[in-house]
């Protein structure tokens, strides 16, 4: 906690300002232009705050603009760094070394919901920007945004009796916190006693209860706050899929990020079937039916973007499961160069967008990027001069350049039938989002033997295994080698968080399980930090199997060989597998030797 002495300072800009120059983070050039440009930068924040809460007044103090966001704007780079930016983080972090008390980077993640919102209320954690985040041994340890600003402080020790530590986290953070945790339980609370004398007959009994009037309906408040906090906060995370999972005497919240499932969340048991509802609602399901499983989808936006959030239920011993997988349009499609190709892959990829007919497959298991691929590659194909038209199951994301139909297997509309009333829509190129029997198989290579640029996915472990697949399909040899030139198998790995990178040399043992010359190797790994949620990866890339169809793969097609021969040909004619496709990333330092082994066995 900050000296006596530190009483009488108050948390200025020019304070933080000197505090910053004083350890050599800013020149003192860059001080003269905080001093010149400060309040000038202070106006333009304060009126995009306004822009964002247009609802409300901003006068409060918890709305003040504080000297670390004022700095930040600035977007300075700290002195000695390759380019590190000096953001609201570590102009905090620097003020905390200065006075002498701890820096928490508030990760939400690893947060108990019921120490946050228990231990002082929210309009106070609000007005003086402070919050618990953990409670150990009878000690709080509290974030503060202004650690001179102890009255507060003092007051929650004398009414409360309250052992507190504190800790100094931005304004930002602590904010969010606020916003989502108290929000989310505070509606959560209130549902749950709106519920009263409501019965939960709990497991499998309640595949056939009947709703009774004291449960909550799907249109209720709190549970619409509830959803919506739910929402923002997996956005804000940077979450693939949120999951919804009733348990004996609770329900578990946990979000995917980067392949990886954390828990956030333990909500009432008798507030899941409404939270449940709310979401059914909002995706056009079948609120009463809960026997059955449900697909739909949200459209919706998040900070000027628009989201498209699909919708998947399950009904489960406890109650029904949800799962949202949440499709961000600047991840689903990409510029191609960004996707991890290497330029051998890239370049061959690209050659195979420009032909006019023929088949593209793209392979690997559910979860590897195939669906980010395709709609990267229809998308640099889309112009107004050519008709793209999709067959998708369901459809993942709404793109206008194209026409997208989605499967319909209860009306019988599959994607067989789908794909022969395509071709008497004038298609230039056909995405068909997966071939799965024979019907399909014959008729995407139908439509690329009469002119048609043809992209569509399977379900196999490499680029080779592909033409044994579509041979098992019942697609002759003779038409494989005829229609198809291109494959690409791929995975996602894990990169390296840039803020906690470090170096090790990588053992004699796993060199050799990666089939390296025994040598000296340097790979680099994640120490694990605030960034990155002590994981030490943040952000996924693509690892990619590239299997050019030449002749010399043709002739071995159309003799019927054996996986093991295309791909001792395709390797000789350049073919780079995905393993030494990740090795080649986990030497550059892009992955660990782990995600390799991981994702690679």
């Amino acid at each position: 906690m900050p000296g006596k002495t530190d009483a009488k300072k108050t948390l200025s800009l020019d304070y933080v300002a000197d505090v910053l120059l004083k350890m050599k983070l800013i020149s003192a050039d860059e001080r003269k232009e905080i001093f010149i440009k400060g309040d000038l930068e202070r106006a333009k924040l304060h009126k995009l705050h306004e822009s964002a809460y247009s609802r409300r007044r901003l006068h409060s103090i918890h709305e003040a603009i504080s000297p670390a966001e004022v700095i930040a704007a600035f977007n300075f780079k700290i002195q000695g760094t390759d380019g590190k930016p000096l953001n609201e983080d570590s102009v905090t972090e620097a003020l905390a070394v200065e006075i002498g008390m701890p820096y928490r980077k508030i990760d939400p993640l690893k947060l108990n919901l019921d120490v946050v919102t228990s231990k002082i209320p929210r309009p106070f954690a609000q007005r003086h920007l402070m919050v618990p985040v953990e409670e150990k041994d009878g000690v709080v340890t509290m974030a503060v945004a202004d650690p001179f600003n102890l009255e507060p402080i003092e007051n929650l020790k004398r009414t409360t009796r309250m052992k507190i530590r504190l800790v100094l986290a931005s304004k930002t953070d602590i904010l969010r916190i606020v916003r989502e945790f108290f929000g989310f339980r505070s509606s959560v609370v209130a549902a749950e006693k709106q519920m009263g004398g409501a019965i939960d007959l709990g497991n499998l009994e309640q595949y056939v209860k009947l709703k009774g009037a004291s449960e909550i309906e799907a249109t209720d408040q709190h549970i619409v706050n509830a959803v919506e906090y739910l929402l923002h906060y997996a956005y804000d995370q940077r979450s693939s899929d949120i999951h919804i999972e009733p348990k004996r005497n609770s329900s578990l919240v946990r979000l995917r990020i980067d392949g990886v499932l954390h828990n956030i969340h333990t909500i009432p048991r008798l507030v899941h079937p409404s939270i449940i509802s709310r979401i059914k609602m909002l995706s056009r399901m079948d609120i009463a039916e809960k026997r059955r499983p449900q697909d739909g989808r949200i459209k919706t936006e998040f900070r000027g973007r628009e989201i498209e959030l699909r919708i998947s239920t399950l009904p489960t011993a406890f109650g029904e499961k949800v799962v949202i997988r949440i499709f961000d349009p600047d991840i689903l499609c990409q510029e191609l160069q960004d996707l991890g190709f290497y330029p051998r892959e890239f370049e061959l990829f690209n050659s195979y967008l420009k032909r006019t007919n023929g088949v593209i497959l793209v392979t690997g298991p559910t979860g590897s990027g195939k669906t980010t691929t395709l709609y990267s590659a229809l998308k640099s194909l889309a112009s107004p001069e050519v008709n793209i038209v999709t067959i998708e199951d369901p459809i993942e994301m709404v793109m206008e350049e194209f026409n997208q139909v989605g499967v319909q297997p209860q009306i019988g509309v599959d994607f067989a039938s789908i794909l022969r009333t395509i071709l008497r829509q004038d298609p230039d190129i056909i995405m068909v989002g997966e071939i799965r029997d024979r019907e399909t198989a014959n008729n995407a290579v139908q439509a690329a033997l009469t002119g048609h640029l043809v992209l569509s996915t399977l379900h196999t472990n490499d680029a080779p295994g592909s033409v044994v697949r579509l041979t098992d399909l019942g697609v002759p040899s003779f038409l494989i080698s005829a229609t198809v030139f291109g494959i690409a198998a791929q995975r996602l790995v894990r990169r390296i968080c840039k803020d906690c990178r470090s170096e090790r040399s990588l053992k004699p043992e796993e060199a050799a399980s990666l089939d390296l010359p025994p040598k000296e190797y340097r790979v680099s790994y994640g120490e694990g930090c605030t960034e990155c949620r002590g994981t030490g990866y943040r952000g996924r890339t693509g690892i990619f199997e590239m299997m050019d169809v030449s002749e010399r793969v043709k002739a071995l097609i159309l003799k019927n060989v054996d996986i093991q021969a295309l791909q001792k040909a395709a390797r000789e004619e350049g073919m780079v597998t995905l393993r030494e496709c990740a090795v080649k990333k986990m030497l550059e330092g892009i992955t660990t030797y782990e995600e390799v082994m991981s994702v690679t066995s």
